[in-house]
């Protein structure tokens, strides 16, 4: 074995740079797809699960109190 550095061609210095540039690249893509499909899935659900419980209403529904307990003052005392 010699001393003297190995001199590499600029093409092969190149492609490693290139190859490395693509797979970030390529990662990034594959990241911000997965969240794109992760919000639609998400909006999807949400408007699913709203259109059954819309189709779910009772007749009680309609009223503006429906739901609410009344708040009991029992114990008070004076």
């Amino acid at each position: 074995m010699s001393n003297e550095p190995e001199i590499i061609p600029s093409s092969a210095a190149g492609q490693a740079e290139e190859s490395s540039e693509s797979t970030t690249l390529r990662m990034i893509g594959w990241f911000s797809i997965g969240l794109a499909v992760a919000a639609l899935g998400i909006y999807a659900g949400a408007e699913l699960r709203s259109r059954y419980k819309f189709k779910k209403r009772t007749p009680y529904d309609f009223y503006s109190n429906a739901g609410k307990k009344a708040i009991s003052e029992y114990g008070v005392g004076v």
